[in-house]
């Protein structure tokens, strides 16, 4: 019996995996505030952590590790009970997934996320690839929502 919903599995599973080996790598070779410049003033690898969520909002967010863990136990039950997701919805959902388990799992672990992805010349917070994954979720669920028409037919 074939997999239902695998490109959403596919999408969870690496963002997964590409989360916490970036994040894994970072914190062994890496002291904390330590900043490598790999485009100096443009883009550096910066170890900071994060109690709060994306761009840092709610520091101190006891609460964010039981709402990640509520997302990601949402969106599995989707993948599995509700009928096949479009192409795009699987991306979505499953880069969402993959991200809020990366962050999640961090929370729970240590209380706080790990942050590296330091964007200077434009002075953004410092961010992981879970926060990335998260981003691309719901630009793929934005493709998603407009490729129907007015009908709710399917424009692939």
């Amino acid at each position: 019996m074939p997999i239902k919903n695998q490109l959403f599995w596919f999408a969870a599973i690496i963002s997964l995996i590409l989360d916490r080996l970036t994040k894994y790598w970072i914190v062994k070779n890496f002291t904390i505030t330590e900043t490598f410049p790999l485009l100096p003033g443009i883009f550096h690898f910066t170890y900071v952590t994060n109690t709060g969520a994306a761009f840092s909002l709610f520091q101190g967010g006891f609460w964010l590790r039981w709402l990640s863990l509520l997302v990601s136990l949402g969106l599995i039950a989707l993948a599995i009970f509700a009928p096949s997701l479009k192409r795009f919805e699987q991306l979505g959902y499953g880069f969402i997934l993959g991200g809020a388990m990366g962050n999640g799992i961090d929370r729970f672990a240590t209380g706080h996320v790990v942050d590296f992805l330091d964007f200077r010349l434009i002075r953004f917070p410092v961010f992981n690839l879970a926060d990335v994954f998260i981003n691309c979720g719901i630009i793929c669920l934005l493709i998603a929502t407009f490729r129907y028409t007015s009908s709710g037919e399917n424009r692939e």
